[in-house]
């Protein structure tokens, strides 16, 4: 006998703040009466550290202690045993998005090696012969906006073949001037990364200008820690050998769940730069790198 069984909740977008009430209905849609053993919901928010395999066998005691650290759990009985009837049968519940002691919810984040998520999970058990039921369902926590303003600090910069770092024939480098400026890299979480980069001069023609934003994701305890930066998006801002002293807008809108508030605590840090690279025809990368502070306002 087909049987489906759904959680949907109140709100279109799935995003609760803490404090809040998470909402919604359990949908139970069968073409005859349905025997059960009981349905019961629970609330599940975990932070899951993973390690790199490149610093597996380094910190080989910490990666007995990489447990998920629990940020809130709940459980309740939604139906005792009984008789669901035949057709479409709603239950509406509701959680109360409050943690336990000095516990603090963090934003939902979708990372590498760090991964917050907050989940609904329905079970209807059954008799032997048929299969127990249960659904999961992801909800999006946002954190509380903060009070103070955000000042944006706009940065200037200057590329060079006397800036760069890590080049090891400065001779035999091309000359090339590119000045440019970011609005800010304190930035709202909501709100896009602007800025321009302009081509005063370059001796060798341009390939293309991208936009790369990153994530710096950092787990660890008291064995070390294991630092990992990964890209999030690549965008492409200019293609081909670009007019020179031109500005070339920046615009870049940070992707929801792959990006939160830069996070700090004892047991991990997610953190985001941005690197602005300019690839030259005849494939030398030139990379310029700034670290940003996201908030939400």
């Amino acid at each position: 006998m087909s049987v489906s069984l759904d959680i949907r909740l109140k709100r279109a977008n799935k995003v609760y703040h803490e404090g809040e009430v998470v909402a919604g209905v359990i949908l139970l849609v069968c073409k005859e009466a349905l025997q059960h053993h009981g349905i019961s919901l629970s609330m599940e928010g975990l932070v899951n550290l993973q390690l790199s395999s490149k610093s597996v066998g380094v910190f080989e005691a910490f990666y007995n202690s990489v447990k998920p650290i629990p940020l809130i759990s709940s459980n309740i009985e939604v139906a005792k045993a009984g008789k669901v009837p035949g057709g479409k049968t709603e239950i509406p519940f509701e959680f109360p998005l409050n943690t336990k002691g000095n516990k603090m919810l963090y934003e939902t984040y979708h990372g590498v090696f760090v991964n917050i998520q907050y989940t609904l999970r329905c079970d209807m058990k059954r008799s032997l012969l048929a299969k127990d039921l249960s659904r999961n369902c992801e909800f999006i926590v946002h954190c509380q906006p903060q009070k103070a303003k955000v000042v944006p600090t706009p940065v200037n910069f200057t590329i060079t073949p006397d800036t760069l770092q890590n080049n090891r024939e400065r001779s035999a480098l091309p000359k090339f001037l590119i000045r440019g400026n970011l609005d800010a890299t304190n930035c709202v979480i909501s709100q896009p990364l602007t800025g321009e980069v302009v081509v005063e001069n370059s001796d060798v023609p341009i390939k293309s200008i991208e936009l790369q934003l990153v994530r710096v994701e950092t787990c660890g305890c008291a064995e070390g820690y294991a630092r990992d930066a990964t890209e999030i998006q690549n965008i492409q801002i200019a293609e081909g050998d670009v007019c020179h002293s031109l500005a070339i807008p920046i615009y870049m809108v940070f992707p929801r769940l792959f990006t939160c508030p830069t996070l700090e605590t004892t047991n991990f840090k997610v953190e985001f730069e941005v690197n602005i690279v300019i690839v030259l025809h005849d494939d030398h990368l030139i990379t310029e790198n700034f670290p940003l502070k996201l908030c939400r306002v």
